[in-house]
């Protein structure tokens, strides 16, 4: 048994892949974006719901830093594109305004320097390849979450405090609230719940030492963070927000939480165990090495996952993708493309995902299209 998947759009980068990140589709059903970054610049095109894009000549928003210099986000009515870099977060106007910013510690390990600019380390070669944080708007686009090093100009928590995580006025740039990560990151992702503003999963990454997973809730006041594991990764929430898609850090079991941390009985999947060898895998292959999680994937509605396997089924062939359903037993399903596809997965919402063609230029847009025998 098998899920067939349905082409549904095809959606061409803006950017040639040469000169830019790869192009991603942000927001909800009814408020997609087409989004990619250069060197210079994010550019967002607002997309109907077919993934066509709207009339217009869409949004360019001026990068304060090259893109290998830190991340970015979007916010979700493309109003403001917020930059989380080696020296500060800025958030900056489709004019190229910079509307506030936010200094903090180098993310570059062994410098303690202040910095003022991007100017001041810009061609210095120990900070060619900092460690980084990210930033993360709420669901309304009220408020931006922030992974920072510390200090802050104004001080820290604690004298023991190596990151910090900060929730700031969108409209201002008043930090509003701050506190104690309790990590050392090379890099992190934020997910927002989608229904309430107030509530945010931080994924952190240390390298070969962890992965710190924190679950923040603002009170209008404080910021009270959650530390759910220090070897979990975060993927993807559900459209409810109540349920946490995860996998362990040495990608070997994948699992459905709820915001607490717990796994969700009879939700959990060892990789070894539920994914068939590779077709194109040697059968006497006893002690190779087994399938592995991806960390990608992610909710295509609030029952269904889909994960991927590719990193470790590319010594042997295609990639493989994979539906699992929550509401039923059985293993994960293969899905089923009409056309080859590379990469990983990455879950939309709304029954839909995306693969990137080879050539890193096209999105292709899927959905389900029923099981085939």
């Amino acid at each position: 048994m098998s899920a067939r998947a349905r082409l549904r759009a095809v959606v061409p980068a803006p950017l040639p892949p040469s000169q830019a990140g790869p192009p991603e589709i942000t927001g909800r059903p009814g408020h997609r974006m087409l989004v990619q970054r250069c060197d210079d610049e994010v550019v967002a095109r607002a997309l109907d719901d077919t993934f066509a894009a709207r009339p217009g000549p869409g949004i360019r928003f001026p990068a304060p830093w090259p893109r290998h210099r830190g991340t970015w986000e979007l916010a979700p009515d493309a109003s403001l594109a917020v930059f989380a870099g080696v020296h500060a977060v800025r958030a900056v106007e489709p004019s190229g305004v910079v509307r506030w910013e936010v200094r903090h510690g180098c993310w570059y390990g062994a410098c303690l320097d202040a910095h003022e600019s991007y100017a001041e380390y810009a061609d210095r070669r120990d900070h060619r390849y900092p460690e980084s944080g990210s930033v993360g708007f709420s669901a309304d686009g009220r408020l931006v979450w922030a992974h920072v090093r510390g200090p802050l100009p104004g001080g820290e928590p604690s004298p023991d405090t190596v990151d910090e995580w900060l929730v700031i006025d969108a409209g201002s740039g008043h930090v509003l609230a701050r506190a104690d990560a309790e990590a050392a990151a090379a890099g992190s992702f934020h997910f927002p719940h989608p229904a309430d503003p107030h509530q945010m999963g931080l994924s952190i990454g240390e390298g070969q030492d962890g992965a710190p997973l924190r679950w923040g809730r603002w009170d209008g006041n404080a910021l009270a963070v959650d530390c759910l594991d220090d070897d979990l990764c975060l993927l993807h929430l559900s459209p409810s927000g109540d349920r946490l898609m995860t996998v362990s850090h040495d990608q070997g079991s994948l699992a459905v939480r709820d915001s607490g941390g717990a796994v969700v009985a009879g939700l959990e999947w060892d990789a070894e165990a539920a994914v068939p060898p590779h077709p194109g895998a040697p059968t006497d292959d006893e002690d190779g090495p087994g399938a592995c999680w991806d960390w990608a994937g992610g909710f295509l509605d609030e029952t269904t996952l889909l994960v991927s396997t590719t990193e470790s089924d590319d010594e042997w062939g295609q990639g493989r993708h994979w539906l699992v359903g929550t509401t039923e037993s059985g293993g994960p399903v293969p899905v089923g493309y009409p056309l080859p596809v590379s990469g990983e997965p990455t879950a939309l919402g709304g029954g839909a995902w995306t693969t990137l063609s080879p050539g890193r230029d096209v999105l292709h847009v899927w959905e389900l299209d029923g099981p085939e025998g």
